[in-house]
């Protein structure tokens, strides 16, 4: 045998080595056979008040059974994993992140977007995956890869095969903006600079659409406006709606303004974001539509902590005092609110600041947490698969120390992780 060919054997069989390892350390342990999880209480995902005393039983990566410990009957050769002093609960949903961006504390989105290499993006995003995962987030909708094409559906398919641990992903793959109304901008006219979204407008939206939809997207996101205000017409963010909800794919709507969320709204999509400049009317109308709102409050609070606000001691900055204030009228209009933070501008891992926020801002800390868990996973079409605990559901779940329907800043706390019956974190 040459040494050439010796050589290449070497390699190829360190190579299956790698891998065979990768996938044993990255996939986690299956809860196999059959898991009792016996934390101090569960919270359903449904229900407000924790059922204490009650237990979980796991089997592959279904729930079996839930109840009082006495009452579930447990199979023979069950394992169980004690969790004393926490709370179960189903996975947290982040209905907003960007996995291909990293805190703007440490590089802006503008050398992010236009000097980064992809390579580099996409590795870094591999952690980001785990670190989300860690934090107790089991599914995300990614909304946007902002210079990174379809990167997201990569990184969806690399999760999917066991090859890196991390929630599940719904990819949005690239926004879809109106020509000329994104960023990086500001440069000379002459230049054509590459964008962080895919430009298109009137007639040629469904073209985009559709090509989005072939290249792996599961959900489509456009922006209603900027910061000059609304960008697609009425008809344009209709033509988007119907041809995305013709191959049963729902929209996300960036919209900071009332008349870009009017817009919006008024074209049947099925989720806001941000939605600062929000006011009661236009949230009724949202109501209305049957249009939920995705709040991110904590981006709004980060991009001002990187300026040298210092939450708890600094008067709230205007934006901010905004934002408080659409949320304030968004719990009295009834709209259905769901958890998104908009991590990515912000660190990985650190969304659980979300739920605080939206505590702080007015609502009950089992609302919240609803908003993160069943009304999330509804409202973005996996309403029969997670975000509550019953028999049948996936088998996401989390332990948290203490009980956070009690106090919020127990979801920073995490002490147990199992995505689809595969334990990550926990004793």
């Amino acid at each position: 045998m040459s040494r050439l060919v010796r050589m290449i054997l070497t390699l190829g069989l360190l190579g299956w080595l790698a891998g065979s390892c990768l996938a044993q350390t990255s996939k986690g342990t299956a809860a196999s056979p059959p898991t009792l999880l016996k934390p101090a209480r569960v919270f359903d995902g449904v229900n407000p008040e924790p059922h204490a005393g009650w237990v979980v039983l796991v089997s592959a990566n279904k729930i079996v059974e839930f109840g009082p410990a006495n009452s579930v009957k447990i199979p023979d050769g069950s394992r169980t994993i004690e969790l004393p002093g926490t709370t179960l609960l189903p996975g947290l949903i982040d209905s907003h992140s960007h996995l291909l961006l990293h805190s703007y504390e440490e590089t802006s989105w503008e050398d992010q977007v236009l000097i980064e290499p992809l390579a580099l993006r996409v590795c870094r995003a591999t952690n980001h995956l785990k670190l989300d995962l860690m934090a107790g987030f089991t599914t995300l909708r990614d909304l946007g890869t902002e210079g990174a094409g379809q990167a997201d559906v990569g990184l969806k398919l690399a999760v999917e095969q066991g090859i890196v641990p991390g929630p599940r992903v719904l990819a949005a793959t690239r926004a879809i903006v109106a020509t000329k109304t994104y960023a990086p901008a500001g440069f000379a006219p002459e230049l054509d600079i590459p964008q962080g979204a895919e430009e298109a407008d009137g007639e040629a939206l469904r073209k985009v659409v559709r090509d989005q939809i072939g290249r792996g997207a599961d959900l489509i996101k456009v922006y209603a406006d900027n910061a000059r205000g609304a960008t697609f017409s009425v008809e344009e963010l209709k033509l988007i709606v119907e041809t995305a909800n013709s191959a049963n794919r729902p929209v996300a709507a960036h919209a900071t303004t009332k008349e870009g969320m009017t817009r919006a709204a008024t074209a049947g999509v099925s989720t806001i974001e941000h939605g600062e400049g929000g006011d009661l009317e236009v949230f009724r109308l949202m109501a209305e539509k049957k249009v939920a709102f995705c709040p991110t409050l904590t981006v709004f609070e980060a991009l001002a902590r990187f300026k040298g606000y210092r939450p708890g001691i600094d008067p709230e900055p205007a934006r901010l005092v905004q934002a408080r204030a659409a949320f304030k009228a968004a719990l009295e209009s009834g709209v259905t609110i769901i958890n998104g933070s908009d991590v990515g501008a912000f660190a990985h891992g650190e969304q659980g600041r979300e739920l605080e926020l939206m505590v702080d801002f007015g609502m009950k800390a089992a609302e919240a947490l609803k908003a993160a868990t069943s009304i999330a996973a509804k409202t973005i079409g996996l309403g029969d698969q997670v975000g509550m605990i019953k028999p049948g559901m996936k088998a996401d779940l989390i332990a948290l120390e203490g009980d956070p329907t009690a106090d919020i800043k127990a979801v920073r706390k995490v002490k147990f992780v199992m995505k689809d019956g595969v334990v990550y974190l926990g004793p």
